[in-house]
């Protein structure tokens, strides 16, 4: 058992757009990075890795023969910072395809640099939980235990579900998550701490994917979105600028496209928002226009746009109208809407549990902290739901609680902060079976125990146990908040009052 004030347990959580780590019981995490990296094939470098020098000076840099790395294997560059920095022939590479890793030595670099660079913490010392999607393989549980057992040696380790995680933090162990990352938007059901694996619904249509389609949007209006290395802004007299363009031949197109995804996100989270209605290009054809101002100092006004790209979301036959989008226009009368894909998991799930699902529509990712998403989701389901539904969508009150998964429920008291989990060494593989029960022990606010008594079922990671519970010992389990993930938003009432005996 590893316990104790002085171990901390690790949380990572690798997603399509970004990386996010930190201590278990922690508001927000401490680290977060994109989950892409820059790639360098070794025939390729022309320059030492000097980052002292302006990327302007690199195509004079002489290639290094002697290099600490064997000829024929790459170099990665992790981390927002790296890849701020050009490289001539560096490609910019994600190690998801399909929310699936599919570069093990990608996912390898990520978490070195979580762990050496950004938390500076050896993994030895610390227990770690990491956060999976729901339709993760057995095969690739198996590779991540291996590469933190063998290659970082950690005591312990857990894997969790991320839609589990999303539905915990809430104080629920029930609830329909709805995840908008970057590569995909997830619909999952939860029900008693578990994924009803045959419920989850996908849709390619995530947050990169908008992203894509306000870029082609702005192009086919002439509006070029120049990367940040491609310019530089001379003053010309005190006060006033000019944009001297720069040439670099060897930058590679994924780099350019990522450099121009960072602005273009930047714009679509500042302007964007969803329509109250379905989007309809008459009603919106005088919108009033909004200005931002590109990092070249060119302000472009952004009109109609800020409320068709994310109405794609809720209709995706909007990209057959995007000039540049032809790829996918030929699959877009196939995919879902959110609303849609809402209502279809329910529905594959048992008829016991479909009310409370609806009454629990959890959003969570990047793409949920849109403004007037949750408002736009849950007008929607409450057209399309039955009328016996009692439709709830459910979101934090700010962005980055809910990209750290801090629970939204404030209509129940909190508890203090959770200090780490303390987890049990129960790890096997075999069998097809890989199982980590673990505990996290938290402290508890003073809380009235005369009407406590009987017995409840306490759950220990996936085991369940039958405990006494009396006015003597109930103070002690009330103290242990089962909870796999790395906060604790749960009022002890609302944890026991459902197994508790009379």
């Amino acid at each position: 058992m590893y316990g104790g004030d002085e171990v901390s347990a690790i949380v990572i959580d690798l997603g399509s757009h970004t990386c996010k780590a930190g201590y278990a019981g922690e508001d927000a995490p401490k680290a977060v990075f994109p989950s892409v990296v820059g790639a360098i094939d070794q025939m390729d470098i022309d320059e030492p890795d000097n980052t002292e020098k302006n990327s302007a000076d690199s195509k004079n840099n002489v290639r290094n023969p002697d290099s600490d790395k064997a000829k024929g294997k790459r170099k990665l560059y992790v981390g927002s910072q790296s890849l701020g920095y050009r490289r001539d022939h560096m490609e910019v590479l994600s190690p998801l395809k399909d929310g699936i890793v599919a570069d093990w030595d990608i996912v390898d670099s990520i978490w070195d640099h979580a762990f050496r660079e950004c938390l500076l913490i050896d993994p030895k010392e610390h227990p770690m939980l990491l956060a999976e999607p729901s339709s993760n393989t057995q095969q690739q549980r198996e590779r991540t235990a291996e590469l933190m057992f063998e290659k970082y040696k950690v005591p312990a380790l857990f894997l969790a579900k991320n839609a589990v995680l999303t539905s915990f933090a809430s104080g629920r162990a029930t609830a329909l998550v709805v995840d908008g990352g970057g590569g995909s938007t997830t619909v999952a059901p939860v029900h008693d701490g578990y994924v009803l694996q045959k419920a989850v619904a996908t849709s390619p249509v995530g947050g990169e994917f908008l992203t894509d389609c306000l870029m082609k949007s702005l192009e086919s209006k002439g509006i070029v979105i120049k990367p940040r290395y491609s310019f530089k802004r001379k003053e010309i007299r005190p006060g006033e600028f000019q944009t001297v363009d720069l040439d670099f031949p060897n930058t590679t197109e994924s780099y350019k496209l990522y450099s121009q995804r960072v602005i273009a996100s930047d714009i679509k989270e500042c302007v964007c928002r969803a329509p109250d209605t379905p989007y309809d290009e008459s009603a919106y054809s005088n919108i009033p226009m909004t200005p931002y101002e590109l990092p070249d100092g060119q302000t472009i006004e952004i009109g109609a746009d800020r409320f068709k790209i994310p109405d794609v979301l809720f209709n995706p036959s909007l990209v057959q109208t995007i000039p540049g989008m032809e790829n996918f226009a030929e699959i877009a009368p196939s995919v879902r809407g959110l609303p849609q894909m809402v209502i279809e998991s329910i529905n594959k799930c048992d008829v016991d549990i479909r009310r409370e699902l609806f009454s629990s529509i959890l959003l969570a990712g990047g793409t949920a902290s849109m403004q007037q998403l949750k408002e736009r989701l849950e007008k929607d389901l409450l057209e399309e739901s039955p009328q016996a539904a009692r439709v709830k969508v459910l979101a934090s009150g700010n962005a980055t609680e809910r990209r750290s998964g801090k629970s939204s429920r404030h209509d129940i008291p909190l508890l203090p902060p959770i200090k780490e989990p303390i987890f049990s060494p129960l790890f096997t593989i075999g069998g097809n079976q890989l199982s980590f029960p673990s505990i996290i022990k938290g402290e508890i606010c003073e809380w009235p125990l005369t009407r406590v008594a009987g017995s409840c079922s306490v759950w220990i990671g996936m085991m369940s146990m039958e405990l006494p519970i009396s006015k003597e010992n109930a103070h002690e389990l009330l103290s242990m908040i089962i909870q796999v993930c790395y906060s604790a938003d749960v009022h002890p009432d609302d944890c026991w009052k459902s197994s508790l005996e009379p």
